[in-house]
């Protein structure tokens, strides 16, 4: 983590808390193997590996946003045929370490960006038309996504070998 030691009160909660949810998905792939992480063992189409992949660019879009608003969010590369899922040539191991990059960037920002500062949301059917987001709220929906694929990815791994994340 890249984020100053001098950060406090609601920059701390918000980092603390995004932390906390990482640590979990990232602890549903410990010890696991690439085929392992590519498998798709329940009644969806998520996988291990695809969860890191579409969360790291999920926390990465929303981090364009962040700093430069729609534009800047709509200028990342989104692969929405492959992005849920692990694709030839692509590791585990390199999943996880583009996802730490992303999230020493994120964590920079949280630290450093002005909370209230917002910026219009992109036209989409499921964002409110008009609407704006501050930094602060794009920090805690990528605290929520990052917690509901958390949730997914622990029923993924039971359902591979029986581990728990939390119990």
């Amino acid at each position: 983590m890249t984020t100053p030691t001098t950060v406090t009160g609601e920059r701390a909660d918000i980092l603390a808390l995004l932390q906390r949810h990482r640590g979990f998905l990232k602890h549903t792939v410990r010890g696991l193997t690439d085929e392992q992480a590519k498998r798709t063992p329940t009644a969806s189409a998520l996988s291990l590996g695809g969860l890191i992949k579409h969360v790291s660019a999920t926390e990465n879009g929303w981090a364009a946003f962040a700093t430069g608003g729609a534009e800047a969010m709509l200028a990342e590369p989104s692969d929405w045929v492959d992005g849920f899922r692990m694709v030839e040539g692509e590791t585990l191991a390199g999943l996880l370490a583009e996802y730490e990059k992303v999230a020493a960037r994120t964590d920079e920002l949280a630290a450093t960006l002005d909370l209230d500062a917002s910026h219009p949301l992109p036209e989409a059917p499921w964002f409110e038309p008009g609407a704006s987001w501050s930094v602060r709220r794009v920090l805690l929906h990528i605290i929520a996504e990052t917690s509901q694929h958390a949730g997914h990815a622990d029923i993924i791994r039971e359902t591979i070998d029986g581990q728990k994340t939390m119990g």
